[in-house]
């Protein structure tokens, strides 16, 4: 009499585990697509009359066989991976844990490869994805080559270039009026002196008596003379005064309006820069290389970078979210990594501890001998030496 085989039972553990779907790989034969229960079951598999025909058939064309194994591999995943994630960056693993959740994929252990690593570095070098290994394994990004997707990004790309030629433009117009205005106002700087009355002591007397001849009279003539001549040069120093500040406000606008331009073109969500000295802030890798600071060898994928300790040179693999920026005594060299100044090298003049900021003097490039004042400490670090 037939009927649910009771609780506990082999029969009923098998029929669990059937139902369950996913059961271990070293039972499942790929020649026969069968998925055996146990190890005894596999071995019965593996003696049938059936298995040993599959397996004369793979004995003819092994490769055929395995690339055409390797090749469902590879689209099954890559279609997850599409279809899931995007053009995202994702832990291949975790992708690989979705597509084996599928009763019916194709099992890694029929391909070419043996291990995860090995597929993930197979899809690096066939340019199917962008790969890219961390402390926490390897991660892919999936590369769109559907023509309507390379197109939309050549034009994202195109308009990029066209704004950054926009503001290049731009910046070389402000300089160029920067350094008009410069030679101008050195050209034309009021000249500041102390004010002196020259016709105080001077005494206008006019007669009332009436001349027989018709000369004027001299000391009147004299006296409008020379004060017409005081104000006439009160009235140019006070236009070339006010001349020389208009054009000041006007090369300070100038110079308000470049450093807007510079700062966002240059501002970025990336700072890691090589040859500059960081903190490592995180506590992931353990308490030995916590607070310690290390030196920017490499910089990889713009977010991440290869770093060597400064006292044992242990080197490191970090994320710039691990690592923070170091602010130098002053008189020390800095490297600019982020805003307006990016890239270029200063000295470091005055810190401000109070406002988290500080002044530094570039000492290179056209801007050599500027000092730039309110740096932010994240948007400087210590230059190694």
């Amino acid at each position: 009499m037939g009927g649910k085989a009771e609780k506990g039972t082999p029969k009923y553990i098998a029929n669990k585990i059937k139902a369950k779907g996913l059961q271990k790989l070293r039972w499942y034969c790929q020649m026969c697509q069968k998925q055996c229960r146990d190890e005894n079951g596999f071995k019965c598999h593996t003696m049938s009359e059936s298995h040993q025909r599959q397996l004369l058939l793979f004995a003819d064309n092994a490769t055929k066989y395995i690339d055409e194994f390797s090749k469902e591999f590879s689209d099954g995943y890559l279609e997850l991976l599409k279809r899931q994630f995007g053009t995202k960056r994702v832990n291949a693993n975790k992708v690989y844990q979705d597509y084996i959740s599928n009763r019916d994929h194709l099992h890694m252990n029929a391909t070419q490869w043996e291990t995860l690593t090995d597929f993930v570095k197979w899809l690096g070098r066939e340019g199917k994805c962008v790969v890219d290994e961390t402390e926490k394994g390897w991660f892919v990004t999936y590369i769109d080559r559907d023509p309507a997707a390379v197109a939309a990004m050549e034009a994202k790309a195109k308009k990029e270039k066209m704004d950054k030629d926009d503001q290049e433009r731009m910046l070389e117009f402000i300089e160029k009026q920067v350094e008009r205005g410069k030679k101008s106002s050195n050209v034309n700087e009021p000249a500041y002196t102390e004010f002196k009355r020259e016709s105080s002591q001077e005494r206008i007397t006019l007669s009332l008596k009436r001349k027989t001849d018709d000369k004027k009279p001299e000391s009147l003539s004299a006296s409008a003379l020379k004060l017409s001549k005081t104000k006439e040069e009160s009235s140019s120093k006070k236009h070339k005064t006010e001349e020389g500040r208009s054009k000041q406000s006007a090369l300070d606008e100038i110079m308000h309006m470049q450093e807007r331009a510079k700062e966002k073109a240059n501002r970025k969500d990336y700072w890691l820069t090589e040859g500059i000295v960081v903190k490592i802030i995180t506590k992931s890798l353990g308490d030995k290389f916590y607070k310690r600071k290390a030196l920017v060898e490499k910089v990889v994928d713009k977010y991440a970078a290869h770093v060597k300790l400064l006292d044992e040179g242990v080197k490191l693999k970090l994320d710039q979210n691990h690592v923070e920026t170091v602010i130098p005594s002053q008189g020390r060299s800095v490297r600019f990594v982020n805003g307006a100044y990016r890239g270029h090298t200063g000295l470091m003049r005055h810190i401000d501890t109070d406002n988290y900021c500080c002044d530094v003097e570039i000492s290179e490039g056209p801007l050599t001998g500027r000092v730039v004042k309110g740096v932010q400490y994240e948007d400087i670090s210590k230059l190694a030496s």
